[in-house]
């Protein structure tokens, strides 16, 4: 019993994390109808970010994230305006133009950090919690905190603020918004900047949990992919679900399967969206192909 509770709390911890990765996603997907490929390798560059603020410059680890998010939203936003003059005139370049900015970011991330990768420690320095004869690293406690504060505070400002609300009337119709007088490219610039954001903090949360190379894109991105689309597409809501689901699916099969943890828990994943393909909460968004 100890060691399902052990697995399940690292095991939400990791699904936090994919959570995050999700969220930024499914946010660009709901306000364009577009899967940005570039994803994965944005949150990839704010784990070196933050990695160098916090060990080579010394400093604090919280403001370490705060600049790498501040960086990757900058980059956010550069892939929006490059893409912007193909919306609604070439989606199948723009998803093109998605994976060749990912492509770029892992050549730059090896031309500024090399390919070898570092390992990053963790910012907390107390011990582990014991709780009821579980041990519970008090990182874990930490990175599943921020990342409910992320999703309270994306929610707050979707739901509450004006430009939040005019990001989901972009969504629900992009030509009413328009006609409505909502400046729908600022909408999008926005809604790349906050997922690029997410990505960074889901990057710079799991630097003390795995290893930071160049490859730890593919690794989060793939997960948070799967999080999106076992949630559904397109929601916020369903994007925390399928995080902590493969979180924890990730944690209980690389426990006990090893070696076949990845094929294990793609295999359950695949059996799930043929099951319910438009995944749990499934949103249908409209389609600006």
């Amino acid at each position: 019993m100890q060691e399902t509770f052990q697995t399940l709390v690292g095991g939400l911890s990791l699904g936090a994390v994919y959570a995050l990765v999700a969220m930024g996603f499914s946010l660009v997907y709901r306000t364009m109808g577009l899967v940005n490929f570039a994803h994965a390798d944005i949150a990839m560059i704010g784990a070196y970010a933050a990695s160098t603020f916090y060990l080579t410059s010394h400093l604090p680890f919280a403001l370490a994230m705060v600049v790498s998010i501040v960086i990757t939203g900058a980059i956010g936003l550069v892939i929006e305006r490059v893409l912007r003059p193909l919306e609604n005139k070439d989606f199948d370049l723009m998803l093109i133009g998605t994976i060749g900015f990912g492509i770029v970011l892992q050549a730059v991330a090896i031309l500024i950090w090399g390919s070898t990768g570092r390992a990053m420690p963790s910012p907390v320095r107390t011990a582990p919690l014991d709780l009821f004869g579980v041990r519970v690293r008090t990182y874990d406690l930490l990175v599943m905190a921020v990342a409910a504060l992320a999703v309270v505070g994306l929610g707050f400002f979707l739901s509450r603020t004006k430009r939040g609300v005019a990001m989901q009337a972009v969504a629900m119709d992009h030509e009413a918004a328009t006609a409505v007088g909502i400046d729908v490219g600022r909408s999008n610039a926005l809604a790349f900047a906050i997922g690029a954001g997410l990505a960074a903090l889901a990057g710079g949360l799991v630097g003390p949990m795995l290893y930071v190379d160049a490859s730890l894109g593919g690794a989060l991105g793939i997960k948070g992919f799967a999080a999106a689309m076992l949630g559904g597409f397109g929601s916020i809501h369903g994007a925390v679900v399928g995080g902590i689901a493969i979180g924890v699916l990730d944690s209980y099969t690389a426990g006990h399967f090893q070696g076949y943890s990845v094929l294990a828990t793609f295999l359950v994943f695949t059996v799930a969206i043929m099951i319910r393909p438009m995944g749990i909460f499934g949103e249908r968004t409209v389609s600006r192909a």
